[in-house]
């Protein structure tokens, strides 16, 4: 990176830390620091609510997605305006009349303390995790691009997040992630721009489009049923929606995004404005890999994205069997390239045959190199058998690298840790509020002072943070960084879906019975993922059916039992 790259980069960080701490002030009681004092509007809700989805995953991780698969990773997001709507009606009025700090209070008024903290467990587990992996994705960055160990370039990370999140809380949070969106909306726009000025002459966009649809990059719907397909109409329809009903409905690091809302209609607007934006968000986003696609069938990519496992091969034994399988790629592109120079001329005119001979040529090329490429990670994997086979998470970032100018590529670095930074904080604000206010202060020290509280809040900010951090470390051995996380959260979501949903409607289900329920439909979860190949997004309605099914099948035993729940003995 040049010296200008270095200023752009550090002036953000800066920023936004700065930024951070200024606007987060100092909080004195929980309500401030947990919930900015609930005085937020719906516009600043609905930029946190969507900085917090939005890590630095989805802007390095989703274009190599896109890359690799194609464009059916948007199907994932189809069920969410379903879920806006339906949350918008139901939860967000029944947590502003109650004034919970987390979501987690309303089961111990609805059930009992056991099936309250059996959530919150969830949430701190799954949560927990997945502040590690939005963590490690920037670190990625800084590790490639200054040849550091990634372990370092983690606790950097960390560290950053930590000192403005626990600085200011909550208020810290929403307020920085409205200039951190500024940020990522500036880079993505940069980065598309370079891409198109890029593609070489004598090749519109337009022609690099039609190869990568011929490609199949392009398509985003696939009507087809199917449970092991991880991405289809039906599974992001309906799998989608529970997801998105838990993650947004139960989840804390969202619930307490709105939950800060100064109004049951601050709230609800910043939910559906969510619903409404982030479908053609992770469009653009998905796009723009389709696009670094479409650019690479005009331009050699290298035989693998990532610089850090390339390296470690070249100075093994097996660095001349690489070579040599380095240098035949670059021949078979050639070749690729060609026939794709080919295709788009074909497809540029009306004649069906020709287009059908160019295109099953171009086929054959690409099949030719991807037979190469994947001979040379063979070699890549006998040098370092625990080396990394997926390079997806370095597509996006390779280009910027190689490609952009400088003062660009750190502006589009500073996106990448605008987003991390933004959805980082937001989780660590969720754990420490859920551990406070459900674990401490519930069953811990319920009598002490908010000044306490607040302390107690921010060691537990750190705390978090330092667990995240430890989790990073492993991170680089999960494949793709947007499907690990979203792996992650539906082992849990489904079942704290179904936990909810039996208190919102099912009334005469007592706190036993669904809490029974949830371990129980938790359990079949895991089974489904450690035995079945049932794709992750049917694990969110697995679970919620089985524990809505299963606590009623309990409560009808304890009823015909004779059992008597503690409210039914009062009354």
């Amino acid at each position: 990176m040049s010296q200008l790259d270095w200023a752009v980069l550090a002036a953000a960080l800066a920023a936004m830390v700065g930024y951070g701490i200024w606007k987060g002030g100092r909080s004195r009681d929980t309500q401030g620091y947990l919930l900015a004092g609930r005085e937020m509007r719906w516009g600043t809700v609905a930029l946190s609510i969507m900085a917090t989805q939005a890590s630095a995953i989805t802007f390095l991780s989703t274009p190599g997605q896109a890359y690799a698969d194609g464009m059916r990773f948007v199907q994932f997001y189809l069920g969410l305006p379903i879920a806006m709507i339906v949350l918008s009606a139901t939860a967000v009025p029944i947590y502003h009349r109650l004034k919970v700090y987390t979501a987690y209070e309303y089961l111990e008024g609805r059930f009992d303390l056991k099936t309250r903290a059996l959530t919150a467990f969830l949430f701190l587990i799954q949560r927990g995790l997945a502040a590690g992996l939005t963590i490690f994705a920037p670190s990625l960055i800084l590790s490639v691009i200054l040849g550091w160990d990634v372990r370092v370039t983690v606790l950097v990370i960390g560290a950053l997040v930590v000192i403005y999140t626990t600085s200011g809380g909550a208020r810290a949070v929403s307020r920085t992630q409205t200039l951190q969106a500024a940020i990522i909306l500036a880079g993505m726009a940069a980065a598309f721009v370079v891409l198109l000025a890029s593609l070489p002459a004598g090749v519109s966009f337009l022609d690099a489009l039609r190869v990568a649809g011929k490609a199949g990059r392009l398509r985003a719907i696939d009507p087809s049923f199917s449970l092991t397909d991880r991405y289809t109409l039906w599974s992001g329809l309906i799998g989608g929606a529970f997801l998105a009903l838990s993650y947004f409905g139960t989840d804390q690091s969202q619930v307490q995004r709105y939950l800060a809302g100064r109004s049951v209609a601050a709230s609800r607007l910043g939910l559906l404005f969510n619903g409404m934006a982030k479908v053609p968000m992770q469009f653009g986003i998905l796009f723009i890999g389709a696009s670094l696609f479409a650019f690479y069938q005009f331009e050699a990519p290298p035989v693998f994205f990532n610089p850090v496992e390339v390296a470690k091969v070249r100075s093994s034994p097996e660095a001349p069997r690489f070579a040599e399988l380095e240098a035949r790629y670059r021949e078979a592109r050639s070749a690729q390239e060609m026939r794709a120079r080919e295709l788009a001329a074909a497809l540029r005119g009306s004649e069906r045959p020709r287009q059908r001979d160019a295109t099953a040529a171009y086929r054959a090329a690409s099949a030719a190199s991807d037979k190469v490429r994947a001979e040379a990670i063979k070699v890549m994997r006998t040098a370092d058998p625990g080396a990394d086979p997926s390079d997806t998470n370095y597509v996006f970032l390779s280009f910027v690298v190689r490609h952009l100018p400088a003062g660009l590529i750190g502006l589009v670095l500073a996106m990448v840790f605008a987003a991390s930074m933004s959805a980082s904080s937001a989780e660590l604000s969720a754990l420490a509020s859920t551990t406070v206010v459900d674990v401490y202060r519930r069953l811990l020290n319920p009598g002490a002072g908010e000044r306490h509280y607040v302390l107690v809040s921010r060691l537990a900010t750190v705390g978090w943070g330092a667990f995240a951090v430890l989790f990073a470390e492993y991170a680089s051995r999960l494949g793709s960084l947007i499907e690990a996380v979203n792996i992650l959260g539906s082992l849990f979501y489904g079942t704290i879906l179904g936990v909810f949903l039996a208190g919102f409607y099912v009334k005469r289900v007592s706190g036993s019975a669904v809490f029974a329920a949830a371990i129980a439909a938790e359990a079949l979860v895991l089974a489904c993922f450690a035995f079945t190949p049932i794709s992750f997004l049917w694990y969110n309605v697995v679970g919620c059916v089985a524990v809505l099914g299963l606590a009623l099948a309990f409560e009808a035993v304890r009823r015909a039992s004779g059992g008597l729940t503690v409210e039914e003995v009062k009354s």
